[in-house]
């Protein structure tokens, strides 16, 4: 939480949350979550109808234009509903919708100059940091497939791009380069490890995008951060109800979103893990993802898009990594912190994930291959 929010205290949060309150009271304000970029809330009102909501300062330092940020989630919203009106599924599924001011705007700038927005909760749910069962882990890869299904048919040039570069893995390795050549880290082994493993990695860090460029992959709208805690799951029957956290659904490949949804449901340890020898990539939590995915996604996916359902896995721990290590390099400017230290120590269970997904390349392989066969039955 920023300073200037701790020192506007909780009167000053309620008055803000009341800009999106319409008609109900609110009774309380909150910290809701663990995000690392924008400070979350949940708002509880006295109206029996709308109990909760969600209410979110934006970083405006990640997110510069916040107007293109809401105006991307209210045509993505939207179409996502109009689409399930028509074609109800047979299971629960909900998408957060963006709340309004009491003058009808989508934002709130308050007197601090901080912007506001609002987002309807999904009752009766729950996330997890990390997945507790082989049921979970299906589900998991089912929300993903079907999140990227129910936006299949949106065109990618509706939506702005409000993260220019976001997943463009040779652009974060430019500022990594960048950063390091203006800063004189500390020779740590920590850090000499960090060093080399990027050192090692640089030239293949391309993979992704050159397979964009030469047309191999095509570019589709993706979540941008489907991480396993914004994936929300029904709290009676487990079963996935929702994928949040909606800022960075943007133009991209859905390779960066099966990449990222596999980096962090596979590592049991966590992101946040000092025992570096406990981090592992679990391919039988892979299998489950990427069959609950398949179940969605087998019918829009080609034969170019599984054959670089690897690199996307692998990649995707690598450019976390070498985002966190830039970021300590560079001072904790971008993620939150709990210490100095803290993206650094991130930095290295990326790089030991990214390792232990390099150790099992052709199992995954072979695993892929074999589920593709299967979805093609």
């Amino acid at each position: 939480m920023t300073e200037n929010i701790k020192l506007q205290g909780t009167k000053h949060l309620i008055a803000i949350a009341n800009q999106f309150s319409l008609q109900a009271k609110v009774t309380s304000v909150a910290a809701f979550g663990s995000g690392n970029i924008n400070d979350t809330f949940v708002v509880t009102l006295d109206s029996p109808q709308s109990q909760r909501f969600i209410l979110q300062r934006i970083n405006t330092l990640v997110f510069r234009q916040p107007e293109l940020v809401m105006r991307n989630m209210r045509i993505f919203t939207e179409h996502v509903h109009n689409r399930l009106q028509r074609s109800p599924l047979n299971r629960r599924w909900e998408v957060p919708r963006v709340l309004l001011t009491k003058d009808g705007q989508y934002k709130y700038t308050d007197t601090y100059g901080s912007c506001w927005r609002a987002i309807s909760f999904i009752e009766n749910s729950q996330s997890f940091d990390t997945i507790g069962d082989t049921k979970q882990a299906q589900e998991v890869g089912y929300a993903l497939g079907m999140f990227h299904n129910l936006i299949g048919d949106l065109s990618p040039e509706k939506l702005a791009d409000t993260l220019e570069g976001f997943h463009i893995t040779p652009l974060y390795l430019q500022y990594y380069q960048q950063v390091l050549a203006k800063t004189n880290p500390p020779k740590t082994g920590e850090v000499n490890y960090c060093l080399q493993f990027v050192s090692d990695r640089a030239s293949w860090c391309h993979v992704l995008e050159n397979a964009k460029a030469e047309g191999k992959l095509p570019l589709r709208l993706i979540h941008g951060d489907p991480k396993i805690n914004n994936v929300m799951f029904d709290t009676a029957t487990q079963k996935a109800v929702s994928v949040v956290d909606l800022d960075t659904v943007k133009p991209g490949l859905v390779h960066y979103d099966i990449g990222d949804c596999l980096r962090s449901g596979c590592n049991q340890a966590g992101e946040e893990t000092t025992d570096y020898e406990s981090v592992y990539f679990d391919t039988e939590v892979a299998q489950r993802i990427l069959q609950g995915y398949l179940s969605e996604a087998q019918a829009f996916l080609t034969e170019n898009d599984y054959a670089y359902i690897y690199d996307a896995i692998r990649l995707i721990a690598f450019e976390l990594g070498l985002r966190f290590f830039a970021d300590y390099l560079a001072g904790n400017v971008y993620f939150k912190v709990k210490y100095p230290e803290n993206n650094l120590s991130r930095a290295i269970v990326q790089f030991k994930l990214t390792e232990s997904i390099e150790s099992q390349e052709t199992k995954i392989r072979r695993m892929i291959q074999d589920l593709s066969s299967i979805q093609k039955l």
